[in-house]
């Protein structure tokens, strides 16, 4: 039996149709991502691989910052059979909120997506290629295994989350948002970007040696309060909003519903919301195993931590073993909604390793609400009841 979530329809297997072959695919590349080789890597390494599988693409080089985001949102979707996007998270985080701003968006956000490595993290195809029983591998290795996954063309149904912020603002996350140590690092080793991966332990060492906390007020949704309790009745100017309904959520000018739980702690050194299982091609995050549909990985670590502590729990994430350090500081839920909000706006956010202001922030995980090139056919199994609002399929024409 075929089933609607986020808009579009999938199996009981959780899989679609995979791409057809001959295929027609765009690929954005920014070739300032990483080391500032990805337009080599992508004509020795994917072009090959692609001419074999009877791939046919049109290369796009992204020439500034949202400069995917623009031209995904004003692109005739029908002459693609996928979009490929070929630089580190920050391209995918575009291209997804480009889409999500058409006015065809319940159509544009189901145009499958392939997201090929060739920026500093990588995390988003490193998680795809765990999720295809690959070993963990970084640079070339992962490049080729994800082209192979393309020229495969096997789709699977992916997370999608929510964003409110207290200035208004919304915006979608394809993998994570943080906020404290790990966002410092991120944005401040931005200037060694040259060094490819290394940057984020070359910013980890740095930021360890001032390291800082921070004071704001953190709670959340838990999986198992979803399973047992409906969704409220979505307030009128949600329904009214472009995009799903942030059914979980209530306004950020009022408290959190009475369901939810809220951490006694006001200090952390950070706080994590993943949706994948890595964080980075070397940085295992969630070895616990991938979340069910809706939901996400919620990790914070309390203040007091110490510096000799937090830096054996990032050196053992490479492998995914930091949750074996018993480290009574850091927490760890899955959740489906969460609200975060910094004190005196100290600190700051990114968004799929992209910057955002520091003010409140609050989202929710809607689930199997996009498709990407994946090896696994399979999806999470799905919280009950629905966290996301079926919706009618368009015609198979706008697919």
């Amino acid at each position: 039996m075929d089933a609607v979530a986020g808009g579009f329809v999938f199996t009981a297997g959780g899989s679609r149709n995979p791409l057809p072959r001959p295929c027609r695919v765009l690929v954005l590349l920014n070739p300032r991502g990483g080391k500032g080789k990805a337009l080599q890597l992508f004509r020795s390494h994917v072009q090959p691989l692609l001419a074999q599988a009877d791939v046919s693409f049109t290369l796009t080089l992204t020439e500034r910052r949202n400069h995917a985001r623009e031209l995904v949102r004003a692109e005739d979707l029908r002459r693609w059979d996928a979009l490929v996007v070929m630089s580190g998270d920050g391209l995918m985080h575009e291209v997804v909120n480009g889409l999500m701003e058409r006015p065809d968006w319940e159509t544009a956000i189901q145009k499958p997506l392939c997201s090929l490595p060739a920026g500093s993290g990588n995390a988003l195809a490193a998680s795809v290629n765990h999720y295809a029983g690959y070993e963990q591998v970084t640079n070339e290795d992962l490049l080729n295994n994800c082209t192979r996954l393309l020229c495969r063309r096997l789709l699977a149904p992916m997370d999608l989350l929510s964003l409110q912020t207290a200035s208004g603002q919304r915006l979608f996350s394809v993998l994570s948002l943080a906020w404290g140590f790990i966002a410092d690092v991120d944005l401040e080793s931005e200037k060694f970007r040259r060094l490819g991966e290394m940057r984020f332990t070359l910013g980890t060492f740095l930021r360890l040696a001032a390291l800082r906390t921070y004071q704001g007020s953190l709670a959340y949704l838990p999986v198992e309060t979803v399973v047992s309790k409906m969704p409220p009745c979505p307030a009128r100017d949600q329904q009214a909003q472009q995009g799903p309904v942030d059914a979980h959520l209530v306004p950020l000018e009022e408290a959190v519903p009475s369901h939810w739980t809220v951490v006694p702690e006001q200090d952390f050194v950070l706080v994590l919301a993943l949706l994948h299982s890595h964080l980075g091609s070397e940085m295992f995050a969630a070895p616990m195993g991938r979340c069910a549909a809706g939901a996400m990985h919620l990790f914070y670590v309390r203040a007091g931590v110490s510096r000799a502590t937090l830096l054996r729990l990032f050196l053992a994430m490479e492998k995914g073993r930091h949750m074996e350090c018993d480290c009574p500081h850091l927490v760890y839920v899955p959740v489906v909604a969460f609200r975060l909000e910094p004190k005196d706006r100290k600190g700051v956010f990114a968004v799929d390793g992209e910057l955002m202001i520091s003010e409140a922030v609050q989202g929710q995980v809607h689930p199997n609400y996009f498709w990407m090139v994946s090896g696994c056919r399979e999806s999470p199994p799905s919280l009950e009841p629905q966290a996301s609002p079926r919706r009618r399929p368009p015609p198979a024409e706008h697919l």
